[in-house]
């Protein structure tokens, strides 16, 4: 059987050995040459990081190559989480034109500018980005990508480091960074597609947001927006009470006109806190008076029925999928589900004996509703398959 997509992993301290054996493994498993590699490196020490992916990036000089420093990696089924070890997936995707970038900014007058972005073609499909959280300005980058590169998806992930701060390592094409974003551009006859787990549940009423003052929600269906809080927990048994305690979200529905509102329709921002004083709801973002909300809760078993739902509604719309690429959230992984292994699992159980590989992120790159966002506790697949979607030409 022809084998497009295949993936592999290597755990153990020397991560220079480690990136060698999950290249390969991955390479042995294609039936032609690699046309793009991507690869994710966890360890301890960033100037062996820097090794590793170098490494990594010599083994096919003839593919794209992107990767990227985190702190656990997805691949061989599994995810592994701070622990050294290297993931790999490589795709041979025969007549694609794959651009790969570097992005820095730089600051003129009160703004950042983003350079490094190839230009846009009418047959580009998507974008891999990973990003520096540190020295990168990802969300303003991602909420404005629309004015740049219109409908292009972007997906990917922050990427990270067991150090943290100037430990961070990405790569693309032979070159090292430690600062800004990588990405590659997917053009021409590839078919990709996304899916975007927020792994939420609707709790209460979707209310419209009638008085608002930057992140403060004021008024919700012309009522203070805490007492219409205060009112839906109360209401609610003890079990989702406990998750509202734990982390309180909202959702911003993305389609105003849809007739119905429910679970998936909807971008999800945490709820920061209250003002009491102002009878006010703080949250994660800024919306504008007449969008329409609503409060959400997240826990392991809502998320991992959002996950199976979602991709098994996109399989049954797809047919054959061949291989993907799976960025989660280091808030998922063991903390949420109480192994690593959760989100990988759930992709191949879905899509098949599938090469999927990709790494745990500080936060990830997903469309939903149309627009690119970045997201928190969630997992953003990118789905390879054999034909187009059925919305797309």
């Amino acid at each position: 059987m022809t084998s497009r997509f295949a993936d592999g992993l290597a755990v153990g301290s020397d991560l220079v050995a480690a990136a060698e054996t999950a290249v390969r493994q991955a390479l042995s498993g294609l039936s032609g040459p690699a046309d793009l590699i991507c690869f994710f490196i966890c360890g301890d020490d960033p100037d062996e990081v820097s090794r590793a992916g170098l490494r990594a990036m010599s083994i096919a000089p003839g593919a794209a190559v992107l990767g990227c420093s985190a702190t656990g990696v997805i691949g061989d089924g599994q995810g592994v989480e701070v622990t050294p070890a290297v993931s790999a997936w490589a795709a041979t995707l025969e007549g694609a034109r794959l651009t790969t970038f570097a992005l820095d900014t730089f600051r003129a007058d009160d703004r950042f500018v983003v350079v490094g972005l190839p230009e846009r073609r009418p047959d580009d499909r998507a974008a891999i980005l990973f990003a520096d959280p540190y020295s990168f300005p990802t969300d303003g980058f991602v909420e404005r990508s629309g004015e740049v590169l219109g409908d292009l998806p972007l997906i990917g992930g922050l990427a990270n480091a067991i150090q943290g701060r100037g430990a961070v390592r990405l790569f693309a094409d032979g070159e090292v960074h430690s600062e800004g974003a990588v990405g590659v551009l997917l053009s021409g006859p590839v078919n990709v597609s996304t899916v975007v787990s927020q792994g939420c549940r609707p709790i209460g009423p979707t209310m419209a947001v009638t008085e608002a003052e930057d992140n403060l929600l004021l008024e919700l269906a012309g009522q203070p927006a805490l007492a219409r809080l205060e009112e839906i927990v109360t209401a609610l048994d003890e079990d989702d009470r406990d998750l509202v305690a734990s982390g309180l979200q909202i959702g911003v529905a993305m389609d105003e006109y849809a007739e119905r509102h429910e679970r998936g329709d909807f971008l999800i921002r945490g709820v920061l806190g209250i003002d009491p004083e102002r009878e006010a709801v703080a949250i994660g973002d800024v919306v504008e008076i007449g969008r329409t909300v609503r409060f959400q809760v997240r826990d392991a078993a809502t998320a991992d029925e959002d996950l199976y739902e979602l991709l098994d509604s996109h399989r049954e719309q797809l047919g054959r999928v061949d291989g993907a690429l799976l960025f989660s959230c280091n808030g998922r992984g063991s903390a949420m589900f109480g192994n690593s292994n959760h989100d990988a699992v759930a992709v191949r159980d879905t899509l098949g004996p599938i090469g999927v590989a990709g790494f745990f992120a500080a936060g990830e790159i997903g469309p939903v509703g149309g627009h690119n966002h970045v997201h928190g506790f969630t997992a953003s697949v990118l789905v390879f398959s054999a034909r187009p979607p059925a919305d797309r030409p």
